[in-house]
């Protein structure tokens, strides 16, 4: 049987509304059935704090502490937490929801989805698995949100390295498409990542933090050999290759999905939708 093939796009270092847009994009090119199913990588010119759909900014974001830093902020079309993007490789997978073998359930989609970040960590010699609750109190615990801030804990069928979360990643579905993007961390500042969020007293934030080390992990702090972002593309294209049995062609965007591009950059840079919650 003759496997699927899908679009591949490195778009390389873009700004936090160039990446959002660009996932909007793909979404619509997919819906038009303009393209089958795609895979993008990408990085971020500017250290990014990016907002899942239904945080409150004013009551959750320590904006001054964005503006001191240079950072970039942008509001995802996805749901979950805060997460802080750097040094880091970040991959969306765009699909139809009836795509052959998708099972409707967005855990299970998820699951499926997540292979592809599983054989990556392989391919680099991390010995990764599924977070996936067998208790009462597991389940429970994984349902808990306990901060604004994304990896402090791993949800259902997160990948995980000894029993800490190593990657983040959240879905959405809008008119027949599906969404899932996310974040490989090569290096995390838990400093900078924790000052861009609000908490009760300064205690509280610390312990937050403590939690963090304890259920999160980047690639560079668990590896035996130190990697740099580059190093990732062919290992996280292959891991993806192999764990959706998948083969990729090269896209390049169009002058007209340039001219698309560029109108729904401007979306993403406004307060409008920026400070919507």
């Amino acid at each position: 049987m003759e496997k699927q093939k899908w679009i591949f796009i490195n778009s390389g270092r873009q700004d936090a509304f160039y990446n959002m847009a660009l996932d909007e994009l793909l979404m619509d090119k997919v819906r038009e059935g303009e393209i089958n199913a795609a895979l993008r990588f990408y990085e971020w010119q500017t250290p990014t704090l990016s907002l899942g759909y239904f945080q409150k900014v004013l009551k959750e974001i320590d904006t001054d502490k964005v503006r001191e830093y240079n950072y970039q902020m942008v509001r995802r079309q996805t749901g979950g937490r805060g997460v802080l993007h750097d040094k880091e490789l970040t991959y969306s997978v765009i699909i139809p929801e009836e795509y052959d073998g998708m099972p409707e359930s967005v855990t299970e989609s998820y699951k499926i989805l997540s292979h592809g970040l599983l054989y990556g960590f392989r391919n680099l010699g991390l010995e990764a698995d599924f977070s996936i609750p067998k208790t009462k109190e597991q389940k429970q615990e994984l349902t808990q949100i306990r901060s604004s801030v994304c990896f402090d804990t791993p949800s259902w069928y997160e990948l995980v390295v000894e029993g800490r979360k190593i990657a983040g990643s959240a879905q959405t579905r809008k008119k027949g498409v599906i969404l899932q993007h996310g974040s490989i961390l090569l290096d995390v500042d838990i400093d900078h990542l924790f000052d861009m969020f609000k908490y009760g007293n300064e205690r509280l934030k610390e312990k937050m933090k403590a939690a963090f080390t304890e259920k999160a992990v980047a690639i560079n702090d668990i590896s035996n050999h130190r990697f740099n972002v580059a190093d990732l593309y062919l290992p996280f294209k292959e891991g993806f290759k192999k764990g959706l049995d998948i083969n990729f062609q090269d896209y390049t965007l169009t002058e007209n999905d340039q001219d698309r591009l560029e109108t729904l950059m401007e979306k993403y840079r406004s307060e409008e939708w920026n400070f919507k919650k």
